[in-house]
């Protein structure tokens, strides 16, 4: 017999591709994880990963279990919310992971949201960005994932999440009061190609979008200055020390003296926001209500 626990780990070693990183994600020792490893192998009389210089890959048998483990997780969450919901499942706390202008959009609008119509319901919130939200969620450290779709994020149909579209917001550009664009209605970006420019570390969804952006503009940005603080980015900028393109959300309540801001020419950079939850958990109690506010907040 398998033990589901076991499975979690296999996934998360997978997720992980080594088994220190996998066991930190799971609060274990990196010899516990490699001990359940080793009886899931007992188990399942196969061998189901390889270690190697560079980590830890599957086997074509561990290949064949991983996609087994995401249905029966996903089939687990669903018998968890269904008996939550036959013990009424009306008060408890639900974890929000979400960058931070994701919280001040739809976070907490949504706690708002809730107090008055799942007033037992209660969000713990926690700052982080969407790479890291993610795996936060099929680590279990939280419940639900405000997060950005990125180049190498897992897409909407991956079989350990379900995704819930929240908002679509486009990038302006921002540019010195000084800057030679700063009398133009719209920045085309390509005119922005040899000018140094301050944006997000990579790693950041935020990052990719602006490269792609500028990749598609027919050149890749010179940043000279990074942080992935808006307010900084908006300081800098204003500053003279470049260029940037910013989400039209981080702008409100920003101190724009110094800057100018503009759309940009031609189809703009759109930064997509979802919610996320482990494959199963969408129909919980807790979480429903939590990803109708989130949907709520979202529309309004």
């Amino acid at each position: 017999m398998i033990e589901a626990r076991r499975l979690h780990i296999l996934r998360a070693v997978a997720g992980h591709r080594t088994v220190t990183a996998a066991a930190a994600a799971l609060y274990l020792t990196p010899s516990a994880v490699s001990q359940q490893l080793t009886a899931l192998e007992q188990e399942t009389g196969h061998r189901l990963v390889e270690r190697g210089a560079k980590g830890v890959r599957l086997t074509q048998a561990g290949e064949i279990l991983l996609s087994h483990t995401n249905a029966v997780l996903a089939q687990l969450e669903r018998a968890e919310a269904e008996l939550a919901a036959y013990d009424s499942g009306a008060a408890g706390t639900v974890t929000v992971a979400s960058f931070a202008t994701g919280i001040a959009q739809v976070v907490a609008p949504a706690v708002a949201r809730l107090a008055d119509s799942a007033p037992g319901i209660h969000l713990r919130v926690q700052d982080a960005e969407g790479d890291a939200s993610l795996p936060m969620v099929l680590d279990r450290q939280v419940d639900v994932a405000v997060a950005v779709e990125y180049r190498g994020a897992p897409p909407a149909d991956d079989p350990r999440l379900t995704h819930v579209s929240l908002y679509a917001e486009p990038f302006d550009a921002v540019v010195p009061l000084t800057h030679r664009l700063a009398d133009t209605a719209e920045v085309p970006l390509a005119e922005l190609a040899k000018d140094p420019w301050i944006g997000p570390y990579p790693g950041n969804p935020c990052h990719e979008v602006v490269v792609l952006a500028c990749e598609s503009a027919g050149f890749q940005p010179r940043l000279e200055h990074s942080s992935d603080d808006f307010r900084a980015v908006v300081a800098l900028a204003s500053a003279g020390a470049g260029v940037a393109l910013v989400p039209r959300s981080a702008l409100r309540g920003t101190d724009l003296t110094g800057v100018v801001v503009r759309p940009v020419d031609g189809v703009a950079p759109t930064r997509r926001v979802f919610a996320a939850v482990r494959r199963g958990a969408e129909e919980h109690p807790l979480i429903r209500p939590v990803l109708q506010a989130l949907g709520e907040a979202a529309q309004t």
